[in-house]
């Protein structure tokens, strides 16, 4: 259906793609499977005709193909969602369906009508029951996620690349999508399937390919190999998941929250100690990162109180939170976290500039010195701190982000779904980081999609629904099941 031989891709003297030949069969569910940094995203764009390879061949169809750009491989039949969406925040659901879609152009002419009405069952299918005339800038990231999968569909590709398209998904959306899937293969359609998700990968793919260091490690039928084994080829190394060491949750309380309401929150209370590690779960919509929000000053609470280290915390800005030492790293790295054409260095010390400027003049020198210590606590890889943030693979982007929030020397750090879209190595990585900070007294909230994850990270578990607080559970002793029953409404069993 779709292949490519011996492609090379090079920025500046970094080798991406060391001659990559792969192939796809119609009607597959492939999974490309590797670290951050692998090559799997260069690849998938130069397929789908976003970046051009310094050599090599595609071929599609049996026959080699030459993208004068990304509208030409769409007319073809390729279609990808992209890992950072590239929507647009002011356009209605509607409009960003249609942008690219040559399938829905008919002249000079909108008709609000007719985009509404194609709009409306690829809505459906993927599970959102929205208005298409709503701006994109009032829907939470999952729902981004749900109308970037919504618009390939409208294409009525062949192939569809999805790169990462559960890493904002909950559970009850990830099954929608699975359905989804099937439906499409079912029709004949080819998928390949970007993530880090082992379990997602074994449960819906056909094949599986490993990258590493921009090369094709080798392919295998899923039913013949193991999640262990793909591991091994990912990281060249053997790597045992094991339940952290959980340490006693902290007696002591330093952050109180009361009854508190915001526009999506309602009645949430919990406390968070010195050195506690809680985490929080719920649904899409349900009000996890509200929460970051009012603590950051970025969602007036209307009622209810906060109180930290014994005294009334009432944030009107992310500048009254961050003197009170809360940092906030958000689940959109892209929209709300970092400026992609701005050096690493840059990025690093944003949040704390005013720590290394005079005047109008910034001691670079001093700025770069607390950058490197930063990342290099974060355990980010790369080259070059005068280099674009953009440049670096997603997992070292989020850990420059860490980085620029834990310069400002924070006491309560809110991490929105940090491990989002990352791979197991990095995650690893900021695991052992967070449970870093909680060692040396910070206090930790964090959100997470993946319920595994705070079973083994967190000391406790938030659960919200519709922007109420449901219950907290001890997380040594919780279940999923536990906190699905939570989330979905239904009270905890006895």
């Amino acid at each position: 259906m779709l292949a490519c031989r011996d492609i090379h891709k090079h920025y500046g003297g970094v080798a991406a793609l060391k001659g990559v030949s792969w192939s796809l069969l119609p009607g597959e569910v492939h999974a490309l499977c590797g670290e951050n940094g692998a090559g799997k995203s260069t690849l998938a764009r130069i397929f789908c005709g976003i970046t051009a390879a310094n050599s090599g061949e595609i071929i599609f169809n049996g026959q080699p193909v030459n993208w004068t750009g990304p509208q030409a491989a769409r007319q073809a039949g390729l279609g990808i969602i992209l890992q950072e969406l590239d929507l647009f925040a002011h356009l209605s659901i509607a409009e960003n369906l249609a942008i690219g879609n040559t399938r829905m152009e008919s002249g000079s002419w909108v008709s609000p009508a007719a985009l509404h009405e194609a709009a409306r069952p690829l809505l459906r299918d993927v599970g959102l029951e929205l208005d298409p005339e709503l701006p994109l800038e009032n829907l939470s990231v999952s729902q981004w996620q749900l109308v970037a999968i919504a618009r390939v569909l409208g294409l009525n590709a062949k192939v569809i690349f999805m790169d990462e398209p559960t890493s904002a998904l909950t559970d009850d959306a990830v099954e929608r999508l699975f359905g989804l899937i099937r439906r499409l293969k079912e029709r004949g359609v080819t998928i390949v399937y970007v993530s880090h998700k082992m379990n997602e990968i074994f449960r819906i793919c056909d094949r599986v390919s490993v990258m590493r260091d921009g090369e094709m490690i080798g392919t295998d039928v899923c039913a013949a190999t193991s999640i262990e084994q793909v591991i091994q080829q990912m990281v060249g190394r053997t790597m045992t998941a094991t339940r952290r060491k959980k340490i006693a949750t902290p007696k002591e309380s330093f952050l109180e929250v009361r009854n508190i309401f915001t526009r999506k929150l309602r009645d949430v209370s919990f406390t968070l100690g010195r050195g506690e590690i809680l985490g929080v779960a719920g649904l899409v919509g349900s009000g996890r990162s509200e929460i970051g929000r009012a603590l950051f000053g970025r969602s007036p609470v209307t009622q209810g109180s906060m109180i930290l280290e014994g005294r009334d915390f009432k944030p009107l800005t992310p500048h009254d939170a961050v003197s009170r030492g809360v940092a906030l790293v958000p689940e959109d790295r892209q929209r709300e976290g970092l400026i992609s054409g701005m050096s690493i260095r840059q990025n690093t010390s944003l949040a704390s500039l005013s720590k290394y400027s005079r005047a109008s003049w910034i001691d670079r020198e001093g700025e770069a010195t607390a950058a490197k210590e930063a990342l290099a606590n974060c355990r980010t890889k790369l080259t070059d701190l005068e280099l674009p943030v953009g440049s670096l693979s997603g997992g070292n982007q989020q850990k420059v982000l860490l980085a620029k929030w834990l310069l400002t020397n924070p006491r309560i750090c809110f991490f929105d779904d940090p491990t989002r879209g990352i791979d197991i190595g990095a995650k690893d990585d900021i695991y052992r980081l967070v449970a870093e900070l909680a060692e040396k007294g910070l206090g930790v909230i964090w959100v997470s999609s993946e319920l595994p994850e705070l079973l083994v990270n967190t000391h406790r578990i938030l659960i919200l629904h519709e922007g109420r607080s449901l219950g907290i559970l001890d997380s040594p002793n919780a279940t999923q099941e536990d906190i699905m029953r939570l989330a979905t409404g239904h009270p905890a069993l006895s």
